[in-house]
Formats: C-alpha cells, sequence, structure tokens
C-alpha cells in the first residue's frame, strides 16, 4: 500500500495519478482518497473504464486527458461534478456520450472534448472547419443546456439561443469505410460489394466474363432490331 500511494501526488483534497499506464482505476485510489477528494487527474493513463469512479462520492472535478476511453464511457451518478476534461481519447460519437452525462453529470457546467473524433477541428480533421465546429457545439449545448465552458470557449447567450432552436439537427456525422482498404494482389482478400449474386462475383465462374452468348432479342419495339447478324440477312 506504501508504495501504491508513493505514485500519488496529494494535495489536499487534490489527487493526481498521472503516467502509470493503468487500464483501470486502481482499487487503492477510491479506497484511500474516494471519501474526501474533490479533484481527480488520471491523464497520460491507458484508461478503458471509469468503473472506479463509484468510490468518488465527492468529486468536483475529472481530467482524464489522453487516455483510451472510447464510446463505451459510463460514469457512475456524479452529483457534484462541475468540471469535466476528456481531451484526446477515442470518443467518436457524441448522442450517447452527452445523454449519458445529462443523466449522471446534473451539475456540469464546463466540459472538453478537444482531441476527439467527436470534436470536429483540425487537431483531428484537416478537413473540418470552423463552421463544422460550430455545429458540434450548438448539439452538444442542444444536449447540456447548462454548460457555461466548452472546450477552450465560454458558451455565449446567442449559442444557447440558437441550440434551443436548432441544435438538434446540428449534429456533424462523419461516414465510415466498412473496413481497412484492401491491397492488389493480397491473399484472402474480400471482393467488393456488388449487387450481383455470390457466385458471379469470382471473375473465373462470371459467365459474362469469357463467353458467347446464343441469345438473340427479338422484341418488337425495341431499338435492338437495328442490330441484326450476318446470318439473319
Amino acid at each position: 500500500m506504501a508504495q501504491n500511494e508513493s505514485l500519488v501526488a496529494l494535495n489536499g483534497t487534490q489527487i493526481s495519478y498521472i503516467g502509470h499506464d493503468c487500464n483501470d482505476i486502481p482499487d487503492f485510489l477510491g479506497d484511500q482518497y474516494g471519501h474526501f477528494a474533490r479533484r481527480l487527474d488520471l491523464s497520460f493513463n491507458q484508461l478503458r473504464s471509469l468503473a472506479g469512479l463509484k468510490m468518488f462520492t465527492e468529486l468536483e472535478e475529472l481530467v482524464v486527458d489522453n487516455n483510451l476511453l472510447g464510446n463505451d464511457l459510463r460514469f457512475p451518478r456524479l452529483p457534484n461534478l462541475h468540471t469535466l476534461t476528456l481531451n484526446k481519447n477515442q470518443i467518436s460519437f457524441q448522442t450517447a456520450l452527452l445523454e449519458h452525462l445529462a443523466d449522471v453529470t446534473p451539475s456540469l457546467e464546463y466540459l472538453s472534448l478537444l482531441g476527439n473524433e467527436a470534436c470536429p477541428n483540425q487537431l483531428v480533421s484537416l478537413d473540418k472547419d470552423e463552421d463544422d465546429y460550430q455545429r458540434y457545439r450548438y448539439f452538444v449545448l442542444h444536449k447540456l443546456p447548462q454548460l457555461k465552458f466548452l472546450d477552450t470557449r465560454k458558451v455565449t447567450r446567442k449559442e444557447v439561443m440558437e441550440a434551443q432552436a436548432r441544435g438538434a439537427f446540428m449534429k456533424v456525422v462523419k461516414p465510415k469505410l466498412e473496413g481497412p482498404p484492401i491491397e492488389a494482389g493480397s491473399e484472402g482478400q474480400q471482393m467488393p460489394y456488388t449487387p450481383l449474386p455470390r457466385g458471379s462475383r469470382d471473375a473465373r465462374n462470371h459467365k459474362g466474363v469469357f463467353a458467347k452468348c446464343r441469345y438473340v432479342y427479338y422484341g418488337k419495339h425495341s431499338e435492338g432490331n437495328r442490330f441484326i447478324r450476318n446470318d439473319q440477312l
């Protein structure tokens, strides 16, 4: 226990456990500090889950930047939490997370999602611009209208009004490929999508590739009647 405590930076009610490559919040943190911690910094780890936060019942500020938190992220109910920074994680979808935060963090006023795909700016996508980012802000404020600060900017009254009026339609969607690109000549590669039946996708079995068609169209009202074979003359 003493060895674990030596890895923790403690300053009154502020707890920091930074850069230890942990995948989950260690149990000793909650057991030892959960009942009085007001601020918790778990940045620069390898966190994929925040289940251990259930012990931090008095938490007001949470910093979990530079981890591996994804779209399945879930929080226990944290009624006093007013500040949450999730910068540089692996969050790509907004709706489920924002609705979850609205339910379990009713006092949330400051939120930062910079560096995630869900936050469309040039930190993660060069093809995004200020208009994309502003639409993202409207959508977030539609889901979390009590926010006073989002990412690096203070929320304005104009933004709140716009979010109320049109925020529900401002979700920024980025299409995703079904899978990684397939290299030419690789063995066992999947054929690209085609509406043709499965048996006709292989060029070696496709009857229309190297074959002669014996069928002739005799429709009476077709432009195809202009094309006549030599043996029909």
